[in-house]
């Protein structure tokens, strides 16, 4: 069995629904507040014989919004919808209080183009990043690649400074690649997997990558450059070398530095990542390229053990991802 990382699925969904003459709107939240159990941007996908997918309040208000996506398809119109969550129906799904919720329902096709659409979910499938981008009033819409870094980095959908621009972030799935599969990578991937990546662990050592060692997790027994050649290699790609033998680890590191991974990072000591920084220089890589290695590997938190070091590999990780370090 293979795992995968949380990808929600209602742009698909939705223009799947609208293709096979279902009709179908999108409903995406704007802006929630503090508890909201549902993070701006999230999305609910509705037919227009009632189906849904996904999910904009954790069940405060889909009810509500499923009618008024009936009525968008009917009139063809989007609309922004506030719920005010009193503090009683928050704490019956568990939450601490109440607060408002916007939601904006868009029906495919008549407000938000079919061809916008297709187009969407095409750079979702080759995990290429891009924000949609809508004025809450006039409705103009359009897709922005390259645009908004400080939003695509972390994360973070939802409405500029003007209040009316709503810019819904849709990055690729992060996915971890971890090169050797030793006791550390046993500890790293379920915590990885935990924190939303998507794993996947080479080792061409047969008695390391075993199923028993990591069950259900993608396992590749390819040279390590071949396979993260197979993978390829993107912005949203953590890459961690735990194996100690440059035969192993350096032809994975070169690709690495080669492309844009968003973090690279090496277990060894200093003398070890000394070595290995020179051999890179030999290969040909900039000062620059090379300094992008952390090594020795996580941040430094007097880590004892594999599991500990496992967390502060992942809190590093973290750190690069969200800007708080180089």
């Amino acid at each position: 069995m293979q795992h995968t990382a949380q990808f929600e699925n209602a742009p698909e969904t939705a223009l799947d629904w609208h293709k096979s003459g279902a009709g179908a709107a999108l409903a995406t939240v704007v802006q929630t507040w503090g508890s909201a159990p549902r993070r701006t941007g999230s999305q609910l996908a509705v037919s227009g014989d009632g189906r849904i997918e996904g999910s904009v309040s954790g069940g405060c208000v889909e009810g509500a919004v499923v009618v008024e996506a009936q009525e968008a398809l009917a009139d063809g119109k989007h609309r922004l919808l506030e719920f005010g969550v009193s503090d009683e129906d928050a704490f019956a799904v568990g939450l601490a209080c109440g607060g408002t919720i916007k939601v904006l329902v868009e029906p495919v096709g008549p407000a938000l183009p079919e061809d916008m659409l297709e187009e969407l979910a095409a750079a979702r499938a080759s995990r290429a990043p891009v924000a949609y981008e809508v004025n809450l009033t006039t409705g103009a819409r359009r897709l922005a690649r390259g645009e908004y870094k400080d939003r695509m980095r972390m994360d973070r959908s939802g409405l500029e400074d003007d209040g009316e621009t709503f810019v819904a972030v849709h990055n690729p799935p992060l996915r971890l690649v971890c090169v050797g599969a030793v006791h550390i990578a046993q500890a790293l991937v379920p915590m990885a997997r935990i924190a939303g990546y998507d794993p996947v662990i080479i080792d061409p050592r047969a008695a390391f990558a075993s199923p028993e060692r990591f069950p259900g997790e993608t396992l590749m027994d390819d040279w390590p450059d071949e396979a993260v050649g197979k993978l390829g290699l993107d912005t949203r790609t953590a890459l961690v070398l735990l194996t100690h033998d440059p035969k192993l680890d350096d032809p994975a590191l070169q690709a690495g530095l080669a492309a844009e991974v968003f973090y690279i990072g090496a277990l060894g000591s200093k003398k070890t990542h000394a070595a290995r920084a020179a051999r890179m220089q030999q290969a040909g890589f900039t000062e620059d390229q090379i300094s992008r290695i952390h090594g020795p590997i996580g941040l430094d938190i007097g880590a004892a053990g594999p599991a500990e070091i496992a967390v502060a590999i992942l809190a590093e990780m973290t750190a690069v991802l969200r800007g708080k370090q180089p």
